[in-house]
């Protein structure tokens, strides 16, 4: 990850960025810092672009969306495509439209690959042919890893043997352009990471902590609507079967419940395990991949994390 930025920040307008994983309390302290210096919240969620899913994807409520404005939440249908490509591009024009109105941008989410994709660009992979993409598509993910490894040594090396997405994509790629994923990705264009001064913050608080946090508030996501949700979301009958909605974390427990398949019981315990398993994932990412300069934190106050970032963002 080379999130690039020049080194001469002076003259560069500023954005903020609060990113971590699910749960540790991004929301709130990006609200708190949009108060305090005339800024815009824009999401960086992947889960959070989707109209349907406000309970369910923790997305702010409309009362904390009154209290400063908020961008880029809730304004995908669900039968859409929230790619990382796309909301990189709506991201730049909303980062710019509030800079020029004077406001500070305030990026907050937790989906490190649309902060990636906006901070460095995107690598201009040409269309992949739809047949060797169906064809690779219907592959068990053990057989495209290894015809990866005979393809694309590299990208077998880098990807777990059971990433299905990723193993599917590198194997696509190299078999229909003809060169590998790394070398369309060295490639990337579009980023704004040298074209703006980022005050980054990654909220990295313990463990236990921030997993107990996620199970507490997907039963209150239960109680609050979060099933209802998932039921209207899956009788929409416009909805593609592959929409990307439909596997955000809680939506196939909570149909497999609707389905009469699993009790309400068994459709939380699974969730909280996948969303306690995101989480992890989501740790281990922001520990490891962002830039070595962006400060990682363990702090939970709010406060204290605040009086931080505004004196970073005056130096």
């Amino acid at each position: 990850m080379n999130m690039a930025q020049s080194p001469n920040l002076e003259h560069l307008p500023r954005v903020a960025l609060i990113a971590g994983p699910t749960a540790s309390g991004k929301s709130a302290l990006a609200m708190m810092l949009a108060e305090r210096h005339n800024g815009v919240v824009i999401n960086a969620d992947s889960a959070q672009v989707y109209a349907d899913l406000r309970v369910l994807s923790a997305r702010p409520t409309a009362e904390e969306e009154a209290r400063v404005p908020h961008r880029l939440f809730g304004y995908v249908d669900g039968a859409g495509s929230g790619s990382a490509a796309h909301w990189a591009m709506d991201a730049r024009r909303v980062i710019a439209e509030t800079q020029a109105s004077g406001r500070l941008p305030v990026l907050v989410g937790g989906t490190g690959l649309h902060i990636r994709t906006l901070l460095d660009g995107i690598a201009p992979v040409p269309p992949i042919d739809p047949a060797i993409r169906e064809e690779i598509r219907a592959l068990p993910v053990a057989q495209s890893y290894r015809l990866l490894a005979e393809a694309d040594p590299g990208a077998a090396q880098r990807l777990a043997p059971a990433d299905t997405t990723r193993v599917a994509r590198a194997l696509e790629v190299v078999r229909s352009t003809g060169r590998p994923l790394a070398d369309w990705q060295r490639d990337r264009t579009g980023g704004i990471g040298d074209a703006i001064a980022l005050t980054a913050t990654i909220l990295l608080p313990d463990r236990e902590w921030l997993l107990g946090r996620c199970d507490a508030r997907l039963a209150a996501m239960f109680d609050a609507g979060a099933i209802e949700e998932v039921a209207a979301l899956i009788a929409r009958t416009d909805l593609p079967t592959d929409a990307p909605v439909l596997r955000a974390i809680g939506v196939p427990e909570i149909t497999a419940l609707l389905n009469g398949q699993i009790s309400r019981d068994e459709a939380l315990t699974r969730a909280r395990l996948a969303t306690r398993q995101y989480a992890k994932r989501q740790f281990t990412w922001f520990r490891n991949q962002p830039p070595a300069m962006w400060p990682r934190t363990a702090e939970t106050d709010s406060n204290t994390l605040l009086n931080d970032i505004e004196t970073r963002l005056h130096n």
